[in-house]
């Protein structure tokens, strides 16, 4: 009980936590904007691991860490115009049309990587961000070390998550965001055009979606494998519901995550001979799910969600 006493307590472990939640926030946010405006997108796995590959690629050739951000977030919009295109202009299936990107995104990023980078037996690295202290509270007993040592961007995160639910539930066009999501009808009949509406969500989105891709490969890590997003942005989708639909909560529900995988991590050099590897590897999983079972029961699922806008039709 002690060991658990100290893992929980221990400033380390909650460094980790924001840390594990940083690219959880990016792509949660971008998936819960899409889905406000009234559509899914699946294809948040392929997008996190092509933004992964591009950032890294940007700055392995000679770019800076922000330039790689900031390539990795247009390369997401590409493919959210690419969505957007299919699923709005179209109306194809939305489920179709977001797994096609993953695997289309996904196969693209190791099609590339291979293209420029030859087989090697380690993969090469780069410099990537490091922590920044936060002048004053980095030097906080406790506090200082699990919250305000974290790279650039992680706090740039924390801020999309606020400036997200100011926008959503403070601001004219949160409102025409939310109003197209929910009756896209209602929403032009009050002067707003839901197709500019969903584009916009969808490749804002996607973008940060890509953004939370290339955490892992310019701040998490210092190279690119191709099958590093490990599932996130399933992950992704899944707290989006946790979210209810806020961004607030989505943070949260990303902390809880990050919670769970980050306490496994340790829990296993306490008692990890004792119990199967796979168990523990599972417990984050696991713990997820029944939080968003119970959480799920109470979300309010908006509207319009997946359902193709059609002008004139009803």
């Amino acid at each position: 009980m002690m060991a658990l006493v100290d893992i929980v307590s221990s400033a380390g472990l909650w460094a980790a936590v924001l840390r594990i939640a940083t690219p959880l926030l990016f792509g949660t946010l971008g998936a819960l904007l899409c889905e406000r405006s009234g559509v899914l997108n699946l294809g948040i796995e392929g997008i996190m691991t092509f933004g992964a590959m591009v950032g890294w690629l940007a700055v392995f050739h000679g770019a800076d860490l922000w330039s790689g951000l900031i390539v990795a977030a247009v390369a997401g919009a590409i493919f959210g115009l690419l969505h957007g295109v299919l699923t709005v202009t179209l109306g194809l299936s939305q489920h179709v049309t977001g797994l096609g990107i993953t695997l289309f995104a996904s196969s693209l990023s190791y099609f590339i990587f291979r293209l420029v980078v030859p087989l090697a037996s380690t993969p090469p690295t780069i410099a990537p961000f490091q922590p920044v202290d936060v002048p004053v509270l980095s030097e906080l007993p406790f506090f200082g070390q699990a919250f305000f040592s974290q790279t650039p961007p992680t706090y740039l995160a924390i801020l999309l998550a606020l400036s997200m639910a100011y926008l959503l539930f403070r601001t004219p066009l949160g409102l025409a965001i939310r109003m197209t999501g929910e009756n896209p009808h209602a929403a032009e009949a009050q002067g707003i055009n839901p197709v500019m509406i969903r584009y916009g969500a969808i490749l804002t989105g996607s973008a940060l979606m890509a953004m939370g891709g290339a955490f892992l490969t310019l701040s998490a890590f210092n190279s690119f494998f191709p099958t590093m997003v490990q599932g996130r942005g399933w992950i992704c989708i899944a707290l989006v519901i946790f979210a209810s639909w806020r961004p607030g909560r989505a943070f949260l529900g990303a902390l809880l995550f990050a919670f769970f995988d980050a306490f496994q991590l340790r829990l296993q050099t306490v008692i990890g001979g004792l119990v199967p590897y796979q168990i523990f590897l599972m417990t984050p999983y696991l713990l997820s799910i029944a939080a968003l079972a119970v959480m799920a029961r109470r979300a309010r699922v908006p509207q319009s969600l997946m359902q193709p806008y059609r002008r004139g039709e009803r």
